[in-house]
């Protein structure tokens, strides 16, 4: 990880802009499939200022920073979609979902062409912090990638209220899916628990890193990063 307070700085910025830009997406998608209710609260924007969540994204993080809980959670203030407006509400609910962590995989490809630009047009040798072959731009390029990347990932797992679980609800039969669907009141600490257990680096990490060898052979194409 960067630290200096320049790379730190400008990361922490590309990150809220990516948490806003995942929002946005879920925004348009509903608003492509009959909802204006995201739209006419103005969520359908890049700026970032209307996604934020004073405690998701702010006070939560600090917090578990301040107390050293030996893991970071946090996100964006959820875009609103309102079930029966949309034309066919189950499919239609999938599709706004995997807006999201789609907008973040394409934000990943963005960061990665940027990151090897830098690396063939601006000098770079190698990333060792502090050294001078170390650059602000190569190293916030290539951290943005990744952690555009684990929230893909993360994004995908299939428990509610997370963005997989909205597909995994189209995908079952209905018997099912209403019950399925009920989790949701408890998903959140059923998710920090397992972050705080550390059962998601065993989901997480070969996720992340399949996608980002797949980035990097979309991008180079080698798959050599």
């Amino acid at each position: 990880m960067p630290n200096d307070p320049v790379s730190i700085v400008l990361l922490l910025v590309l990150l809220v802009v990516s948490l806003g830009v995942h929002e946005a997406a879920h925004a348009w998608v509903a608003l492509k499939c009959g909802d204006t209710t995201a739209r006419d609260l103005g969520r359908i924007t890049l700026n970032p200022i209307p996604h934020i969540d004073p405690f998701m994204t702010i006070l939560l993080p600090l917090m578990l920073f301040w107390f050293n809980a030996g893991f970071l959670f946090g996100g964006a203030k959820p875009v609103p979609v309102a079930f029966h407006r949309l034309r066919n509400p189950w499919r239609d609910m999938s599709l706004v979902a995997i807006a999201g962590p789609l907008s973040n995989f394409l934000l990943a490809i963005l960061f990665m062409l940027i990151y090897k630009l830098a690396v063939i047009f601006g000098g770079y040798d190698q990333y060792i912090p502090g050294s001078r072959d170390y650059q602000v731009l190569t190293a916030v390029m290539w951290w943005s990638v990744f952690f555009n990347l684990t929230l893909t990932a993360f994004n995908l797992i299939p428990i509610p209220p997370l963005d997989g679980s909205r597909i995994m609800a189209w995908l079952m039969p209905e018997s099912a899916r209403r019950t399925y669907v009920q989790i949701e009141r408890y998903g959140l600490l059923v998710i920090m628990g397992l972050i705080y257990f550390g059962a998601f680096k065993h989901i997480l990490g070969p996720m992340v890193f399949s996608m980002l060898y797949f980035v990097d052979f979309l991008v180079s194409g080698n798959g050599a990063w």
